[in-house]
């Protein structure tokens, strides 16, 4: 009797945890333009304080941007995408790589490879959303 009492009234599921909406590779590809741009920042300035805080900037951003593609990874992408795209678990793991590259990097070309790497899980990601 409890059983039937506390059991499930409807039956529902979904895609993602929330309506899909929340879930972006735009929010990865913003910080790691951020990288890029404070490591072209960084090379163009030799101001010691200036590099300094450059540094800090672009480790943050990077850690927000591996933050989000995990997100993605985790909560977003789910069984169906990786069959469909078996490419998926590499690509999500070398863009995390990149963005650790780029985070421990002030050359603009880490940064620009992270935003490469992106780039292909965003063509991925739309390509989920048309389905």
């Amino acid at each position: 009797m409890l059983s039937r009492l506390f059991a499930p009234k409807v039956k529902v599921s979904a895609h993602c945890d929330l309506p899909c909406g929340v879930y972006d590779p735009a929010q990865a590809r913003i910080e790691a333009e951020s990288v890029k741009a404070v490591q072209e920042k960084y090379q163009a300035n030799e101001d010691a304080d200036f590099r300094t805080r450059a540094v800090l900037i672009k480790e943050q951003r990077a850690e927000l941007a591996k933050h989000h593609v995990s997100v993605l990874w985790s909560d977003y992408f789910k069984a169906p995408h990786f069959e469909k795209y078996p490419e998926l678990h590499q690509l999500v793991n070398d863009t995390l790589k990149a963005l650790s590259a780029a985070k421990g990097s002030n050359d603009p070309a880490t940064g620009q490879k992270a935003l490469d790497l992106i780039a292909q899980i965003d063509k991925i990601f739309w390509e989920t959303k048309k389905a």
